[in-house]
Formats: structure tokens, sequence, C-alpha cells
């Protein structure tokens, strides 16, 4: 059984010839014991005439048998090489695949949600925030845990005030159609998806003219120390009469969410949605600059912030913001900081 085993198990010969060889095999073997008994020379000679005539039936030498049985040790070593091959190759694609997979954030994307639901123009949004990830580009975020929040609305971050009578006065432009922004905040408050929130009202003007008055909505994040925006209300005039609400939102109605209007923490780089209002306001921030030296007519200021402000609702529109530590917003484009402080 031990050269039948061995035989079989590294494919010498072809099966068939395996078995008769193994049966010649124990034949020899009970024939010697045999001889060994008998000690006669002459049954030796018998015995090597007998096995040579076993041998001749039981193997025979054409070239046809040589063949096969080479034939066959061909196949079983290449079938041999070719597993493996194919075993290695196989634990190399499992190593390669493990090497790159790149992380999830499922759990992020299920709280952001689907921004640019809603219509054509929300479907561009989301192909445009498609086309910056394929690019190696940071997404802007639109997560921002605010249900660990605890807010208020009273308060301030470095850049960003929530103080009652607090005012900012910007303008710029040519003369007679110079242009004017009043931003206050107001003794006022407005719950908005169950959360309080400070008012603050932008009144626009151009060359005199009232062009359009918001109310806004923010609340600080105690934890974060960051500036949650929660929507607005918005009034366009027209030669004293209102002809519109173009940019309104709340958030909590329909998908409609709390976007950041300014962080807490400073992160250069970072990006950030101000306004999470699918195919109505979709405002994105990017922190673009830090530290520069900005002049305005009411003073130099050197601990700046600069924000890029973009939509994926206008791709082609550009805004640029700049904001100085304990004051806020000293500059809307050419829109400049003209007075600040507190009014009675």
């Amino acid at each position: 059984m031990f050269w039948y085993k061995y035989l079989t198990e590294f494919h010498f010969l072809n099966i068939k010839y395996i078995r008769q060889l193994v049966i010649c095999i124990i034949f020899l073997n009970k024939t010697w014991k045999t001889l060994i008994v008998m000690q006669t020379k002459k049954n030796v000679l018998g015995l090597m005439f007998l096995a040579t005539l076993v041998g001749a039936v039981a193997f025979p030498t054409n070239s046809h048998v040589v063949g096969q049985t080479y034939d066959e040790k061909e196949r079983v070593l290449t079938t041999i090489s070719m597993n493996t091959k194919d075993n290695r190759d196989s634990l190399l694609t499992r190593w390669v695949s493990t090497e790159v997979s790149p992380p999830t954030i499922g759990d992020e994307e299920e709280e952001g949600g689907d921004l640019t639901a809603g219509g054509p123009e929300a479907q561009e949004a989301g192909e445009d925030t498609q086309g910056e990830q394929s690019d190696g580009q940071n997404e802007y975020s639109s997560s921002f845990r605010d249900k660990d929040c605890t807010f208020t609305s009273t308060g301030r971050n470095p850049f960003f005030i929530l103080e009652p009578n607090y005012q900012l006065v910007l303008s710029g432009g040519d003369a007679g159609e110079e242009a004017q922004v009043t931003i206050t905040v107001l003794n006022e408050t407005r719950e908005v998806n169950g959360t309080e929130t400070r008012v603050i009202e932008e009144r626009e003007t151009i060359g005199g003219e009232l062009v359009e008055i918001s109310r806004n909505f923010f609340a600080i994040c105690e934890e974060t120390n960051s500036v949650f925006y929660f929507g607005e209300e918005v009034d366009d005039y027209e030669n004293g009469n209102i002809i519109g609400h173009e940019g309104a939102w709340l958030a909590g109605e329909g998908e409609n969410k709390a976007g950041v209007i300014m962080p807490g923490t400073i992160l250069l780089g970072a990006r950030y949605y101000q306004e999470i209002a699918p195919n109505v306001a979709l405002d994105r921030a990017e922190i673009v600059d830090m530290g520069k030296l900005i002049q305005t007519p009411s003073g130099a200021f050197k601990d700046t912030l600069i924000i890029r402000e973009t939509t994926p609702l206008e791709p082609d529109a550009t805004e640029l913001k700049y904001y100085a530590a304990g004051i806020g917003l000293i500059q809307e484009e050419d829109l400049m900081l003209e007075r600040y402080g507190f009014i009675e």
C-alpha cells in the first residue's frame, strides 16, 4: 500500500499502470519469501524468468504508452504550477485591495443628506460638488452635529457678534450709485425649528433708494462657539414697494437645515455650507486667508479673516468677505466698513 500511495500521489505513472505495478510487486514479494525457504538456485532462475514475463505483460514498452505516461506527468506538473500561481495572484490581489480601500464616511453623508434634491438647479449643484471631489479637493461640510449643541441667542465669537444694538455700516460704489448696507443686531428673538435665535436686520440701499430688507436668524452653539444660520425673511423693494422675497428660507421647513455662518474654530482651507435650503439657498464658504492687513474708512485691521463665498445654484458667482476679530464684517467686495459700534 505504501508504494501505491506514493506513486499515485506524485503521479509518476498513469494510474492504471500503477495498479498493475503494485500487483506485480506484491506477487514478487510473496514469491521471494517462498524462495528464501526453498533456497534453490533453480527456483531463483525460474522466478527471474517468471518476473520477466509478468513485467512484459503488465508494462508494455511501446512508444505510445511511454508518451502517455510522460504527457500525464507534464499535465500534472503544469496543473500544480498553475494552481500555485493562481493562489499567489489571488493572495496578492487581496493584499492590494486591502491596501487601497478608502475609508467610508457613510454616517456623515447620512447626516448631511442630499443638498441638491428638488430641481434642475439642485442637480447642477450636486454635479458641482462631485466634480470638486474628483479633483481631489475637500467637499463642503453640511453636517455640524447641531443636535449636540446648547444654543444661545446672545453672545459672540471672535469674528461674529450677536449682542443687541450692535451695528455695522458698509458703503462703496460710484458716486450717485453708492451702495450702503446697514447690519443691526436687533433686541429681538425668533424661534426657528425649536431654537431661539437672534434677529439681525440687513438694510440695503443703492443711490439712497431702498432695495432690500432681510431679517436673518442666528444662534451660537455654546459647546463649539460656532454661529449657526437658521434662515432669513427677505423683502425686495422697488420704488418703495415690495416686489418679491427671493432667497427666503427657514431651517426645519422641508429639507432645510441650519448652516454655519462663522465657525468657532478657524481653520485655513475649511469649507462649509452657510445655508442649506435645496434649490433656494445654498451659500457656502471657504476660509482662504488669515492675518492680512485690511484698510477701511473706519481704520486698519490686522487680525483678519478672508472668506470666499460661492453657491452651486450660481456656479459663476463668487464673493469675498473680510472679517476682523472683535468687529465682524469689515468689507464685502467694494463695500467697506464706514462705522461700527453699539447704538442707542
